[in-house]
């Protein structure tokens, strides 16, 4: 039975030599010579006795030490010594908050496989939008409102794709912290409609057939270095992203088995991506190794050895012919998808195979780079054939399976 009572710890009053108040059940009040209250169970584990600290009185008061006796009897019931769990969940406390947003954010980047302008990126939105505010808080106790009232600093400042990505950062980071046990929710999650989503950009692309054979022809009377207008050839052919196509290196083409293997770290989804060559490509690429091989980047900078083709070439040498607001470098991919749908009657999964998007089986499994790679072949072959046709306005027949 419980003895002390409020006004009995209130008016504990010191002597000489420490002096202990019991309560019950190995609860106790030692009153030290200097005045300080403190809490103290003692109980037996393992048939030895021990002691249990539980702070100071009034800070902790009568009831919350009571409270804490009974989680340690509970504890010692299911064998847990109360002390030895009290050490651990302190180290436990110490060691998540030492483990810091930016810390979490440094080691869960350098587990990532991606390209170096993609790393670049993520590091300029770590330093200049997220460290400064969250980077020295431990990444368990960075809430919903907190992480929103940082995000909407961008948000203010009208920069809402920068806004929108600073959010998917940050949720990556806390879901790695969660998958390694040192945060238990991703707030980022939980913002969900609580920001201004950005305008949806559209590319221009040219999805009418005369059109095109326009455009195409006039690709092929362009003007600029030869290492630019090859590109410039190869991109309605291949319709890969323009990052993917500027980006690309020698080591990934086998033009003997005329197949392009691009890794999965320099891919959007982050799957490796096949991309079967027709011939009219290989051609290309043959004449381009003899300038550009055998090794290093296909496309090479103009300016500054070891660098890709800047990321704006292929926007300008489109303007340089006189297409700017009619066909963007990544609208071909939207060209191709349209045409060899409506046009030339491929089926719709194989195009999508050949877009790199996200394609399920029957059974929600994503499938495999090489799902459907000899029909991708054949179709590559036909919208290289297609091409070829619009731009001497012969147009071939439907090819489709």
């Amino acid at each position: 039975m419980s003895k002390l009572s409020d006004l009995a710890c209130r008016k504990a009053a010191p002597a000489e030599k420490p002096r202990r108040l019991f309560d019950g059940l190995g609860l106790y009040l030692e009153v030290s010579p200097s005045g300080g209250k403190y809490w103290r169970l003692k109980y037996r584990f393992l048939n030895k006795e021990r002691r249990l600290a539980f702070g100071t009185y009034p800070e902790v008061t009568l009831i919350r030490a009571r409270e804490l006796r009974e989680e340690a009897r509970r504890q010692l019931r299911e064998g847990i010594d109360p002390g030895q769990a009290k050490k651990q969940a302190k180290a436990r406390s110490l060691e998540a908050a030492d483990q810091t947003f930016a810390k979490v954010a440094e080691a869960w980047l350098q587990r990532q496989p991606i390209g170096e302008r993609t790393r670049a990126k993520i590091q300029w939105i770590l330093r200049e939008k997220l460290n400064p505010y969250i980077g020295p808080r431990p990444v368990s106790e960075v809430d919903p409102p907190e992480l929103l009232a940082v995000l909407r600093r961008c948000e203010s400042a009208g920069i809402l794709e920068t806004t929108k990505r600073a959010r998917s950062v940050a949720g990556r980071v806390f879901r790695y912290a969660v998958a390694c046990g040192l945060a238990s929710r991703d707030p980022a999650r939980d913002l969900q409609g609580a920001l201004t989503p950005p305008k949806v950009a559209s590319y221009p692309a040219v999805t009418e057939p005369a059109e095109l054979a326009e455009l195409l022809r006039a690709i092929e009377a362009a003007g600029g270095t030869f290492v630019v207008r090859s590109a410039l050839r190869l991109a309605p052919l291949l319709f890969v992203r323009p990052g993917e196509l500027r980006q690309a290196v020698w080591g990934e083409f086998d033009l003997e088995g005329a197949t392009w293997s691009i890794p999965a770290a320099r891919m959007k989804m982050r799957r490796a991506h096949v991309v079967p060559l027709a011939r009219q490509a290989v051609v290309i690429l043959r004449e381009l190794h003899a300038v550009t091989g055998p090794e290093g980047y296909v496309f090479p900078a103009s300016r500054g050895a070891g660098r890709a083709m800047s990321e704006n070439t292929l926007s300008a040498a489109l303007a340089g012919i006189g297409w700017r607001d009619r066909q963007s470098a990544h609208g071909f991919r939207a060209t191709a998808r349209t045409l060899l749908d409506e046009v030339l009657g491929f089926r719709v999964d194989w195009i999508e195979h050949q877009l790199a998007h996200e394609v399920r089986d029957p059974l929600g499994r994503a499938y495999n780079r090489t799902q459907h790679l000899p029909e991708r072949r054949q179709m590559m072959e036909g919208w290289a054939d297609y091409l070829e046709g619009l731009r001497a306005s012969v147009s071939p027949g439907p090819r489709g399976g």
